[in-house]
């Protein structure tokens, strides 16, 4: 049986149940630590999941920081250096990059108070999650004030990729689901995924074709697939 939220009965909901509900509605979203620095060497790291895919050319990923009503180190730290890291987050330390939303006074570094790494890599002048798998640099294009509800679009253009080169297929795939990267429900609900299969390109009345990792086509369908279609 479903159950119906009219505009009103939303409104209307306890401020924290309706924050559960609304963040569950998007689905799985990735986690991702947000590494900056300021002027002074101070690091602060932040698990976020709101990063979004841009485009490829040239490579762009967004971000939402929340409002500006309370201090936001990682926003301050952007700004003032223009750069920043981002950092997929894996079944190996899931627990301590949630940790990294508790409030900690700026000059406590998250690093040292949940027992990650922090790594510099190439100059590049933010510090990495040493123990991701999968990480990337980006430095700071855009910022986007969105009226509606106070918050900040952040637009960053990736200029370097550390990434575990047993993850990458040869067409480019990048094979995430093996570097045992998680997902995030909600706010504080935290998954492994199954890969279903990947598909050929979509076109009009064909089927697509099930691919292995590699890309090439498998004549027969997955054996996960083909459990959950038999229900």
């Amino acid at each position: 049986m479903m159950k119906t939220f009219t505009r009103q009965h939303i409104n209307d909901l306890e401020q924290r149940y309706r924050a559960r509900l609304i963040n569950c509605l998007s689905g799985f979203k990735s986690a991702n630590l947000l590494g900056t620095q300021d002027s002074d060497g101070n690091l602060n790291l932040a698990i976020v999941s709101s990063v979004v895919h841009l485009g490829a050319n040239p490579p762009l990923v967004g971000l939402i920081m929340r409002p500006n009503t309370v201090v936001r180190h990682s926003f301050e730290n952007m700004v003032e250096t223009g750069v920043f890291t981002i950092n997929q987050v894996s079944s190996e330390f899931w627990q301590a990059a949630h940790q990294t939303s508790a409030r900690y006074p700026k000059s406590q570094s998250e690093f040292d108070a949940v027992g990650l790494t922090p790594e510099y890599i190439d100059d590049f002048g933010a510090p990495y999650v040493a123990e991701s798998q999968l990480k990337y640099g980006v430095s700071l294009r855009e910022i986007k004030h969105i009226d509606a509800n106070n918050t900040e679009f952040v637009i960053a253009e990736i200029e370097q990729i550390h990434v575990n080169k047993t993850a990458i297929s040869e067409d480019g795939y990048l094979d995430v689901e093996s570097l045992g990267t998680v997902a995030v429900s909600g706010l504080d609900s935290y998954h492994v995924t199954q890969r279903l299969s990947r598909l050929s390109y979509a076109k009009p009345d064909q089927p697509a074709d099930h691919l292995d990792v590699s890309g090439e086509r498998i004549e027969t369908m997955p054996e996960n697939v083909t459990r959950l279609n038999q229900g």
